[in-house]
């Protein structure tokens, strides 16, 4: 194992990336910089690491100050114990495993009363000492010597020094490690169903008989199975071979063929059967829960992001429908900003079945407020508001979506929503959520839970708070990626930006209504407790449109505003004729800018930006179909043809919308002929696919497709 002295040595050993800029990045780290500004405004120090290598250093970090103050708690327990030598000292000084650290206390551990506990307690330590040296003599006749009260025969004595030696065994360093080794090359995850549950755990028949090599077992089926033990409907064990795993420890500690020698061996079986194996099979599935939970984690942030990088409209006036039938559907109106200007509802539906008076109205409201594009939810009512929509004739030519509800109503419900909207009632902040996501979904979406938009994998069996830890890094990471305009955002918009946080968002707003809007990045420093390192942090990611200084509306960072000026001085042209003059910045030579503070990372990235100023990510969305013949299941006919959005992608496969209640199943087998280990490298979030429907099961509700017979229909069957 591998020794670091300081967390520089350990975050470049475990990490691979380069000591000295490790050394840095801790730095920047320590003095509370983000992860976000790092990676985009400090590449000099870092070597141009991006986003996921700071991460990981960062993740690394903490990893170490865990350790070292697990080794301090460590230290102090075995000194208050007395026991602590100075050889115990630098092998725990040295560890460098959080598992090798714990097997190295287990020894030394404060255990509650134990087998061999007792039996120390009864004077028969000595006879274990005895017993283990495995040299001539009658074991029973030794043994009763040691009966007393409590020990009353020479089998009892036996017994415990047995219990003594088989503590020994389980707490000796190098036999956990063997057994480690076995499980790492042998162990098989198994699950069978409880006695009783077959019929109530029926959704777990699938894991009634199960068995797999564990480094094999996906993340999905992990979970699976645990949640199906957590419920009560399943049995689960990671089994290796137990005569290989007992040789191996009598290899160790059986060293003779005699009387004292059968009793060690009998103590290395107990210990194995009753503390080795339990003790390494519960870690091993914590490890194999902890892999899951990663992988599930992964996917679900590499989902999150997707969607929070949907594609958007801009800013443009949006008329929102949340579709229903007995209480109507919802028509909210709003302007390029998101803010509502009218609201109502209309009865296109039965009961009622309005349809002519609702398709005026909505003609109407597009002329009276100048609406652009139509929002349509995509839940109960969806298809026939949608048709009603498009079937509407306008004075103008209106694009019409269809918009994801899948948080919808945990935001209209919210406290959020009921500070933004006090007068109105959750429809109407439901339908306003609807056009906003359409607007900008970045801006509204990280005001839900991101649990609650349904793109995630088994997201309620996994570690809450890394779950929790991760998806706040993957908005925060979104947010600054596309940059925020500081005079429109809301506040839980600005507490993402980096070095702001709640109370900082919440004063940029009061300072607006107070001061009004912001002319100018400088004007920054003017609100409540914006310090001089929080504005640092932040001045790069926040927008201010209008401002007299161009720059501002750009992601270059106040810091490097004189770099800009020299060059444009150094063209001979403005400022404002720069930016956005593609020619003439080609015409700039960055090594004539390269400084100690600056590096030709920094300087390319600002050529960008001066070239494409404020340049949105994420592409324009783009209105979509569904087939207007498919209302429901019954309606799908395998070998059909459809369109179909991608609406979540997980290990096993791609869940697509058809516009029915069900979504579809694309299994990782059917997306490409290519070979293809994850989804997410052929498709996305919100991508418009054709697929081919191979299954339906009506029953279950289940739809099988394909994204890959559906380019080609003649490889059906192939």
């Amino acid at each position: 194992m591998a020794y670091y002295m300081n967390p520089t040595a350990y975050v470049a050993g475990k990490s691979g990336l380069e000591s000295r800029h490790v050394k840095q990045l801790l730095a920047l780290l320590d003095e509370g910089a983000t992860i976000p500004f790092i990676a985009r405004y400090r590449k000099e120090m870092t070597g141009s690491m991006d986003e996921v290598q700071v991460e990981q250093a960062s993740a690394l970090y903490e990893q170490f100050k865990d350790l070292e103050k697990r080794k301090k708690t460590v230290l102090d327990s075995i000194e208050q114990q007395e026991k602590l030598t100075p050889a115990l000292r630098t092998q725990i000084e040295r560890c460098a495993d959080p598992r090798e650290l714990e097997d190295i206390y287990l020894p030394y551990k404060p255990k509650k009363q134990t087998r061999a506990s007792k039996a120390r307690e009864r004077g028969l330590e000595p006879l274990a000492k005895w017993l283990m040296q495995q040299e001539g003599g009658d074991a029973r006749e030794k043994a009763a010597n040691f009966t007393r009260e409590g020990v009353p025969g020479e089998e009892d004595a036996l017994q415990g020094a047995r219990d003594i030696i088989a503590e020994w065994v389980n707490e000796d360093e190098r036999s956990r490690g063997a057994i480690r080794h076995i499980f790492e090359r042998s162990a098989v995850l198994a699950s069978k169903v409880v006695k009783g549950k077959e019929t109530e755990g029926e959704k777990f028949s699938d894991y009634f008989e199960y068995a797999e090599p564990l480094r094999r077992v996906p993340s999905h089926r992990m979970l699976a199975v645990r949640r199906g033990e957590g419920s009560g409907f399943l049995r689960v064990s990671v089994n290796v071979p137990d005569d290989e795993a007992i040789s191996a420890l009598e290899r160790r500690h059986v060293r003779a063929n005699n009387d004292r020698a059968m009793h060690v061996k009998m103590a290395v079986r107990d210990s194995y059967k009753r503390l080795l194996h339990p003790s390494i099979e519960t870690e091993y599935l914590q490890a194999g829960k902890q892999r899951a939970d990663e992988e599930a984690i992964r996917v679900f942030t590499n989902n999150l992001r997707q969607l929070l990088l949907a594609p958007s409209l801009g800013n443009r006036r949006v008329l929102a429908i949340d579709p229903g039938y007995r209480t109507g559907c919802k028509v909210v109106c709003l302007d390029e900003t998101g803010r509502l200007l009218h609201n109502e509802t209309i009865y296109p539906h039965p009961p009622r079945g309005d349809w002519r008076s609702s398709s005026s109205k909505l003609a109407t409201l597009v002329s009276a407020y100048n609406i652009a594009a139509i929002a349509v939810g995509n839940g109960t009512a969806g298809r026939e508001t949608e048709q009603l929509a498009r079937q509407t004739r306008y004075d103008r030519e209106v694009a019409v979506f269809s918009v994801s509800e899948d948080g919808a109503s945990i935001y209209s419900a919210s406290k959020i929503a009921r500070e933004e909207f006090p007068d109105h009632d959750v429809t109407v902040r439901g339908a306003v959520s609807i056009g906003r996501r359409l607007i900008d979904p970045l801006a509204e979406l990280v005001k839900i839970d991101p649990k609650s938009i349904g793109v995630g994998q088994y997201q309620h069996d996994v570690d809450q708070s890394r779950l929790k830890e991760s998806l706040d890094r993957v908005v925060e990471s979104c947010v600054n990626l596309v940059g925020v305009n500081v005079n429109t955002a809301g506040v839980h918009l600005l507490s993402r930006v980096s070095g702001l946080g709640p109370a900082l968002a919440s004063g940029i707003v009061e300072h607006i209504r107070e001061h009004g809007l912001f002319r100018d990045r400088r004007a920054l420093k003017k609100v409540k407790r914006m310090g001089e390192k929080a504005y640092e942090l932040s001045a790069g990611f926040l927008r201010v449109e209008g401002s007299s200084n161009p720059l501002d509306n750009s992601a270059v960072h106040p810091e490097s505003y004189s770099v800009v000026e020299r060059m444009a001085a150094d063209l001979g042209v403005s400022l404002p004729s720069l930016i956005g003059n593609e020619r003439a910045c080609n015409a700039i030579d960055l090594s004539r800018y390269v400084n100690d503070r600056i590096g030709l990372p920094t300087l390319l990235d600002i050529l960008q930006e001066l070239k494409k100023p404020g340049r949105d990510p994420r592409e324009q969305a783009k209105p979509f179909e569904f087939d207007e013949n498919i209302r429901d299941i019954n309606d799908l006919r395998e070998g059909m043809i459809l369109p179909g959005i991608v609406t979540n992608i997980t290990n096993f496969g791609a869940f697509v919308d058809l516009g029915i209640k069900q979504d579809g199943l694309v299994h990782l087998s059917e997306i490409s002929d290519k070979h293809v280990s994850n989804p997410a490298e052929a498709l996305s979030l919100q991508q418009h696919v054709t697929v081919m429907v191979l299954r339906v099961d009506k029953v279950r509700g289940r739809v099988s497709l394909s994204t890959r017979q559906a380019r080609d229909p003649g490889t059906r069957g192939k």
